[in-house]
């Protein structure tokens, strides 16, 4: 079994986040995916944040068919669950460079190339407008 591991806040989920998990599940057998708590949220993205509690993100992450198990993590990164999980393979989005990414001496480090129009900073900033034109 092959282990594919990837983390973040999944505060907002959009496609793009979507495509990210469907591409690490085609690299494994066992995807599993980390998200940051509620506290560790705030930390990273100020007071306003998270939108949804970190039971409701889990949720909508386990409802996902490409996605495994998902595990809370309260550390700022996920470096501790990393060494615990012991994946065979991290996966990061596009803004990411290998040598960046936490745990990348513990594990092979692929980079999912982000597709144009689909982050969370444009769901945010277009909220009252439509993002699907």
């Amino acid at each position: 079994m092959k282990t594919i591991f990837t983390n973040g806040c999944f505060d907002v989920l959009h496609r793009g986040h979507f495509e990210l998990l469907k591409y690490a599940k085609s690299l494994g057998t066992n995807l599993v995916v980390g998200i940051n708590s509620d506290s560790s949220v705030k930390r990273l993205k100020g007071e306003a944040r998270p939108f949804f509690c970190e039971e409701d993100r889990k949720f909508m992450l386990e409802s996902c068919k490409y996605v495994d198990r998902v595990v809370i993590f309260k550390d700022l990164d996920p470096y501790n669950l990393i060494k615990q999980i012991k994946p065979d393979v991290i996966v990061k989005g596009g803004d990411y460079k290998r040598e960046d990414v936490i745990g990348n001496d513990l594990s092979e480090v692929v980079i999912f190339n982000y597709i144009d129009g689909y982050s969370t900073s444009r769901v945010l900033g277009e909220m009252n407008e439509d993002v699907c034109d």
